[in-house]
């Protein structure tokens, strides 16, 4: 398992990939998966008149193998609030201690704030540490949300785990025919929210998570977006298909090159002590090449570790 490496002592976390809940096969085979967690759906991925199945057999999952016997970190995505099935889900997966909770069509850092009342109660009622169950919401899937998101970090949620985007259900929500421009990439709309919600995830001090890559098919194509992604500031990303952990996973994992870059930045400074900037290779290093090389050191040691 990885070592800490992210704010609040969170584990960092590459990849997350989704499990139907009311699937005992795919559930069958989430050791071999490879993800440093699994979301065990409830939610979309769940016909209506399965949830009932779905709610058992994830339950029934959890106790099966108790924190510190997991081969990865167990969530489970509960439907939103409005469904009024919450608290049944709530109520059934609670026992089994899952490592956290995925939080769909989130407004905002009040209803992470219920969520998490709702969790104090759970972990009371089943002698489970305070504060253990975490929560990643996904903040921009209603129309209400991206207006939001500055709030997280001045919100003091401290079951907060990190911050992820959605594109499919805020176009439904906003009544867009698609969510993509006319060469394929995401539209201005979604392009806004997604940086909107990776800088409130920085601004939190907690990891952001791009949203998933559809053709799970396209590992090209993934590896990419995902280099891309991290590039820019995500920490992880989201999957729909056990074919893409590895491919997201080496992504998100700094490379030979990256480590033996940021390594002789830190040695320039360590032969310079007290100096704000330092010559390598022609270009003058500052504080921040600095901060980024140190970062990258801790993940790539968080990742060996894991």
């Amino acid at each position: 398992m990885s070592a800490a490496i992210q704010s609040g002592g969170d584990l960092p976390l590459r990849s997350m990939l989704f499990i139907p809940g009311d699937s005992e096969k795919k559930l069958a085979k989430v050791a071999e998966c490879g993800a440093d967690a699994v979301i065990l759906d409830l939610e979309d991925a769940v016909a209506p008149e399965n949830k009932a199945k779905a709610r058992a057999l994830v339950a029934d999952f959890l106790k099966q193998t108790p924190r510190g016997k997991r081969p990865t970190q167990y969530w489970v995505r509960v439907n939103p609030f409005d469904t009024g099935l919450t608290l049944d889900d709530l109520a059934a997966i609670g026992p089994g201690a899952p490592d956290g909770i995925f939080q769909p069509k989130t407004d905002g850092p009040e209803d992470v704030r219920r969520l998490s009342h709702y969790l104090d109660m759970i972990e009371a009622a089943n002698g489970i540490e305070p504060g253990s169950i975490r929560i990643l919401p996904v903040a921009t899937e209603t129309p209400k949300a991206p207006f939001t998101l500055g709030d997280f970090a001045s919100a003091g949620l401290e079951r907060l785990s990190g911050l992820t985007w959605g594109a499919e259900d805020l176009s439904t929500a906003v009544g867009a025919s698609t969510n993509l421009d006319e060469t394929g990439q995401w539209a201005f709309t979604y392009k806004m929210v997604r940086s909107l919600c990776l800088v409130a995830a920085h601004a939190s001090g907690v990891q952001a998570l791009d949203t998933l890559y559809v053709n799970f098919r396209d590992d090209e194509g993934l590896r990419a977006s995902c280099r891309a992604a991290r590039a820019e500031g995500f920490t992880g990303r989201i999957a729909i298909h056990p074919a893409q952990v590895a491919g997201i996973n080496e992504s998100f994992t700094p490379s030979k090159e990256e480590i033996d870059h940021a390594q002789r930045i830190l040695d320039a400074f360590a032969a310079n002590p007290g100096a704000g900037t330092v010559g390598l290779d022609g270009k003058m290093i500052d504080i921040p090449h600095k901060k980024q090389a140190e970062r990258v050191l801790a993940q790539a040691q968080a990742f060996a570790t894991s």
